[in-house]
């Protein structure tokens, strides 16, 4: 076996130690595989995408600009970037990031997921709920999409389509209590607003 494929069985431990929630050692194996390439780019990317789960953006993002560095062109560095800055609530930015990784990988519901969302809180609501519908019609049982687009729908007093995706999450995942919270929510908010409409239309 050669040095490359040796780092690749390595990246693939990784990838191992991540699926099952072992952040911290992920990191460590790809830390080991830019001890022998520095400029193995996928280890870069894999680091980030640790870090981002654990909610670390700034050293997601120092993982990143050398990610993007070795390989402006790659769609992955582009996405886990334009998910950086969206956590970080600079939507302008992370648009930027999300619509090149959308122009290098077109029609991904992930990159369509968060590029909706981002575009959503910079103002372009109307554009952001598009793409959002878009990236669930590429994924139709995707519980992230369906979860964003009911709070979008709610944050809008849609409060019918907001229901309709909080019910389809909790078909696909009965434990899941965000959904059930969220479901809870919207309910509330639309028995409230019926009563202030009626109110106002009373007077």
């Amino acid at each position: 076996m050669d040095a490359n494929s040796q780092l690749n069985v390595l990246l693939e431990e990784s990838e191992k130690k991540k699926q099952t929630g072992n952040h911290l050692e992920a990191i460590k194996i790809c830390e080991r595989i830019l001890h022998y390439d520095l400029d193995f780019e996928e280890a870069y990317e894999e680091i980030a995408d640790n870090y981002l789960t654990l909610r670390e953006y700034n050293k997601a993002k120092k993982a990143l600009d050398r990610a993007i560095f070795l390989n402006p062109g790659s769609p992955n560095a582009n996405y886990l970037m334009g998910f950086v800055y969206s956590c970080l609530g600079k939507w302008k930015t992370s648009i930027g990031y999300l619509e090149r990784s959308d122009g290098l990988y077109p029609n991904h519901p992930e990159i369509l997921r968060c590029l909706g969302w981002s575009m959503y809180h910079d103002g372009q609501k109307k554009r952001g709920l598009i793409l959002l519908e878009r990236a669930l019609s590429l994924a139709t049982e995707d519980v992230l999409i369906l979860t964003d687009l009911g709070v979008l729908y709610m944050n809008e007093k849609n409060f019918e389509r907001a229901a309709l995706m909080f019910k389809k999450v909790l078909i696909l995942d009965p434990d899941n209590e965000k959904a059930m919270e969220c479901l809870n929510a919207v309910r509330f908010f639309a028995a409230e607003y019926s009563k202030i409409k009626k109110q106002m239309e009373a007077e």
